[in-house]
């Protein structure tokens, strides 16, 4: 392989992202020219753009460019004398040219770029041969074919600079590394959270303004009383007494509402800059939403083509301000709804004469602002979903009886599109039938913390829509409380907010519901989901959240509402891992910590209650009876024999117990849910159970938690060390037997059931 001059590198770097850029100018004026052949303006953007790119390849010394634009800048210039008029010949032949452009910018070395030549060759050929076809008398557009390289420049030919200077009425591009700028965000979160601390500061300050003037009223009330009772008794020296903390406690007085004054001042001005920086930096994560499509309309033509229809490709609000994290996640899954579009939506040419449309399907892909919001629909003017093959399907593929799936209505059973594997296709074809679509869509929407729905009309097309964040690092939640904690609920997963009535709560096959948009809908405490202190009710009115759509929807018990904030997102530590109903953290406005809740893991939850038949009771009983059930035992072993023997003696006295592998698997355990006892060896891999043991008497929330060892070690010092460590009870495997471990996990936390 020939290397590429160090020296060239950078040079070599800015023309890849030239060839990038031109490319895409001249993808998109193709397919506008298809449309429109004899368009000036059109003519003309291509043109520049690969005259640029001519000038550019000649500059960094990549000769394979040079000829490759030449020739397609010929071909333009010859459009817009009117000796040649583009057709679909014309561009399907340009748009591989543009193919080629790409790929001579992607080429990382001499030796890849020198063998494009060959292809570039093939492609001024066969271009050269349909102009001269085109132009008839016209001189055949060889002559045209770029001259020797190394003849000089002539002014016409003067190459557009790579990288153009900055002028004094442009903005001027800098690069910046991608991690700095989300620290920069980050940072600048925090300044404003703490800004908004001056507040209440300035707040309580002035409580303690109007103690210290009920004080000095206090004392001139006595400084009166004292004068007009004792005057004869007092001397001078108390009056001069008197009448100096009277002259101090106006000075304080005064000193005090001069300083309060420039408190909040400083208060406003601060809280003002701490916001202008923040949206400042939150601003230049932003892109437009034009940067996501610049491939879609090339896909959208070649797709139609290799299924032999017309179909435009209109974008709206190109202009909208989209997350760059959000939008370098879009491709994919747009991708696929334009492709669903143009295979599923838009009907053959003769169908959509015969029913009076336009023989052009139209594809509409929009992004706008909304509610806080992001929207992006994908809509097409096409056949709608077919509701009857849409049952069969259903039917076919067993997800639905006969009778369920005539008695589903149309949002439902547009909902089984979204199932993964889900195709109504019986056969496959390069676009269509792989069952592998819909429900990529839906969990890349979901990742961002986002939600898709269909909507659709017979004969008149389907719309696609994404709701999204604006922004991945500022989420509007609902801020609930549960077991005397804060967490933020993002809005866009919260169907309702509402007060229940006891009343209103029935239950049906052991489960409670209650009524919500005609509806039955399941109920369930945050307190369960998240293993918290069991949830016991302040009144007969409940505070719940619905989240959910359709038939998977729940009604969350909450605590209390504590209102509604915008959050600045902090990640949690990647060495945490993925935390079980935990989505990300956040600082309330005082400074305060507060879990951002992960919606869709608590619905996982739930259903994972229901299915074990766990699920709890909500109501004033709820607390009693969570008393009463079996206590829960966590048994940590790396020997399969010792764990399985102490696990099936534990459950056989009717506790509840758990299992881990190593101490690792039980300090992940511990902090993931709720024990009442935890039984350990002390020699295991990865973490050993005086560690475990340490960790959780260090832990706040954990250090309560009875451990008890369990070791073959029987020597004083092992005993010793595992006290020191915190353990509360000490049993050697030695003189293990099984009434000897029941007595110990009696004496420690009682009966099973108590």
């Amino acid at each position: 392989m020939t290397s590429i001059d160090p020296g060239r590198s950078s040079l070599l770097e800015l023309f890849q992202e030239e060839a990038r850029g031109q490319a895409q100018i001249l993808s998109d004026g193709l397919i506008a020219l298809e449309r429109a052949p004899r368009d000036p303006v059109t003519l003309e953007a291509c043109m520049r753009a690969a005259h640029s790119l001519k000038g550019a390849a000649r500059v960094v010394g990549v000769p394979v460019g040079v000829t490759l634009a030449h020739v397609m800048e010929d071909c333009f210039v010859a459009a817009q004398d009117g000796r040649v008029v583009l057709d679909a010949g014309h561009i399907d032949m340009l748009l591989r040219g543009v193919d080629l452009i790409v790929q001579i910018g992607e080429a990382r070395d001499i030796d890849a770029q020198t063998a494009l030549e060959r292809d570039v060759d093939a492609f001024v050929d066969a271009l050269n041969a349909r102009l001269e076809g085109a132009e008839a008398a016209e001189a055949p557009l060889s002559n045209y074919v770029v001259a020797d390289l190394s003849e000089e420049l002539t002014l016409d030919e003067t190459p557009e600079p790579v990288l153009a200077p900055s002028r004094t009425n442009e903005a001027r591009m800098l690069r910046m590394r991608a991690d700095t700028l989300d620290r920069l965000l980050s940072h600048s979160g925090e300044s404003l959270v703490e800004s908004r601390w001056l507040k209440p500061f300035s707040q309580s300050m002035l409580r303690v303004k109007r103690i210290q003037h009920d004080a000095s009223r206090a004392l001139e009330r006595l400084h009166e009383t004292l004068t007009e009772t004792n005057a004869t008794q007092l001397d001078a020296r108390a009056h001069a007494a008197l009448d100096e903390v009277r002259r101090l406690t106006a000075e304080a007085h005064r000193q005090l509402s001069e300083r309060l004054a420039e408190l909040e001042n400083f208060d406003r001005r601060s809280t003002h800059l701490a916001q202008q920086i923040y949206d400042e930096a939150l601003a230049c994560r932003m892109r437009p939403f034009v940067d996501a499509t610049g491939g879609f309309a090339r896909m959208v033509r070649d797709v139609a083509r290799g299924l032999g229809k017309d179909v435009r490709l209109v974008i709206a609000g190109e202009t909208t301000q989209v997350d760059r994290d959000i939008l370098d996640l879009l491709d994919a899954p747009l991708g696929h709804l334009l492709r669903n579009a143009v295979d599923h939506g838009i009907e053959e040419a003769s169908l959509r004469r015969a029913l009076g449309k336009p023989e052009t399907g139209t594809i509409t892909l929009e992004a706008r602002h909304s509610a806080g919001s992001l929207f992006i629909s994908v809509s097409d003017d096409g056949a709608g979903v077919d509701l009857d093959a849409l049952r069969r399907a259903v039917v076919r593929k067993n997800l639905a009886n006969e009778d369920t799936a005539h008695r589903l209505t149309e949002a439902e059973l547009l909902e089984f599109l979204f199932l993964p594997g889900f195709s109504m296709r019986d056969a496959v074809t390069d676009v269509s039938g792989r069952g592998v679509g819909l429900d990529a869509v839906q969990d890349v929407v979901r990742q961002v913390r986002g939600s898709v729905r269909v909507t659709q009309e017979a004969a008149a097309g389907t719309r696609f829509t994404l709701q999204l964040p604006l922004t991945l690092s500022v989420i509007r939640s609902l801020i609930v409380e549960v077991a005397g904690e804060p967490y933020g609920l993002p809005l866009a997963h919260v169907a309702r907010t509402l007060v229940l009535p006891a009343s209103a709560i029935d239950t049906l096959e052991g489960q409670q519901h209650f009524s919500f948009d005609g509806k039955r809908v399941g109920l369930v405490t945050a307190h369960q989901i998240l293993q918290t202190a069991a949830f016991e009710a302040a009144s007969d009115a409940l505070n719940v959240v619905v989240i959910g759509q359709g038939a998977a929807s729940y009604g969350i018990v909450i605590d209390r509402f504590l209102g509604e904030r915008m959050l600045v997102v902090q990640p949690l530590d990647k060495r945490l891992g993925k935390v079980r109903n935990i989505a990300a953290g956040a600082l309330m406005e005082n400074g305060d910590p507060l879990l951002i809740a992960d919606l869709d893991d608590w619905l996982r939850s739930v259903e994972k209650l229901v299915g074990s038949g766990e699920l709890g009771r909500v109501g004033a009983g709820a607390a009693r009876a969570a008393v009463t059930s079996a206590k829960r035992v966590l048994v940590v072993d790396d020997s399969l024999t010792v764990r399985e023997l102490e696990r099936k003696l534990l459950a056989s006295r009717g506790y509840d117990v758990s299992v881990a592998v190593d101490g690792m698997d039980g300090w992940n355990a511990v902090r993931g849910e709720r024990f009442d006892l935890v039984i350990t060896d002390i020699d295991m891999p990865r973490l050993d159970g005086i560690e475990l043991v340490t960790l959780i008497k260090r832990d706040a929330q954990l250090s309560g938690l009875p451990v008890m060892i369990v070791s073959y070690k029987d020597r004083a010092e092992d005993r010793q060390r595992g006290l020191d460590a915190g353990a509360d009870y000490y049993l050697a495997k030695g003189s293990f037997h099984d009434q000897a471990l029941i007595d110990a996990v009696r004496d420690l936390i009682g009966e099973a059931k108590s």
